[in-house]
């Protein structure tokens, strides 16, 4: 376990492995957990540096308002503070938020972005959109954390045979500070990167589950507007595809990191 004092509050990370630097963010309400099954693997060929965004894990809960801008800046200030540059960014969910934010402010920084399950923006376009938005912000203020989780967790892990899974869901999402998770969430709400896509130079993978709350044409959409991205479906998955599907996330996952870092010819990622 490591920390990094940071504006007033402690910032938690893990670190392993040598090599080119891999950052791994996290989903909302969960930590740097999320990504237990997949470090495994990468280790053997990289840096790893997974952090707890502020207000969850295992780092300081500081008053005031949340947002991706602002836990984007704690993952820089961090780089920064380790020496590192050119990073491979991965990010589920809220993580791949953060990763394209990143990626807007801090270009210098980031060396290609893995998106999971995410987008460039979380604006309620459709009425649908506005009332889960809405459910969820009235279960943490009036029911917290532990009600939320029991809602969350069967649309995460829905098979019978992922009672394990739905369990451990529910612990991650019920040992949250109600306070700090309810501002998180209302950080991220109408957070758009959208109309600065042009300046996300680097290159890009999106990985979308076949059963995640956002369809595949929501992703491929803004795929389309990135200079340099691709699109690849994860088979019998759901939203936390690094829980429930770590191989085959972890198989595309190396592949893009050895064409980004050979710059073989033939390997351009817009195609």
């Amino acid at each position: 376990m490591s920390t990094l004092q940071l504006e007033g509050f402690t910032l938690h990370y893990e670190e392993s492995g040598q090599g080119i630097p891999v950052l791994l963010l996290h989903g909302l309400g969960s930590s740097g957990v999320d990504w237990e099954l997949v470090t495994p693997r990468l280790v053997n060929g990289y840096r790893l540096v997974v952090p707890d965004a502020r207000g969850h894990g295992r780092s300081g809960r500081p008053a005031g308002a949340y947002g991706v801008p602002l836990f984007a800046r704690d993952v820089a200030a961090l780089c920064d503070a380790l020496g590192l540059k050119q990073v491979h960014v991965i990010g589920l969910s809220m993580g791949g938020m953060m990763g394209f934010q990143l990626a807007v402010d801090r270009p210098d920084l980031v060396r290609s972005l893995v998106i999971v399950n995410s987008g460039p923006e979380l604006v309620a376009r459709t009425v649908r959109r506005k009332f889960d938005f809405a459910l969820r912000l009235t279960l943490l203020r009036f029911l917290g954390p532990k009600a939320l989780a029991k809602v969350l967790a069967p649309k995460l892990f829905p098979k019978p045979e992922q009672e394990v899974l739905r369990q451990r869901a529910i612990a991650t999402f019920s040992a949250n500070d109600p306070d700090a998770y309810l501002r998180a969430t209302r950080g991220l709400l109408g957070w758009s990167v959208m109309a600065r896509l042009k300046d996300v130079t680097c290159p890009v993978l999106v990985l979308h589950s076949e059963r995640d709350y956002t369809p595949l044409s929501a992703k491929q959409a803004y795929v389309d507007l990135l200079p340099q991205a691709r699109l690849h479906v994860l088979a019998d998955s759901g939203h936390a595809a690094p829980l429930d599907q770590p191989g085959p996330l972890t198989d595309a996952v190396e592949d893009f990191l050895r064409a980004v870092d050979s710059d073989a010819p033939g390997t351009s990622l817009g195609a």
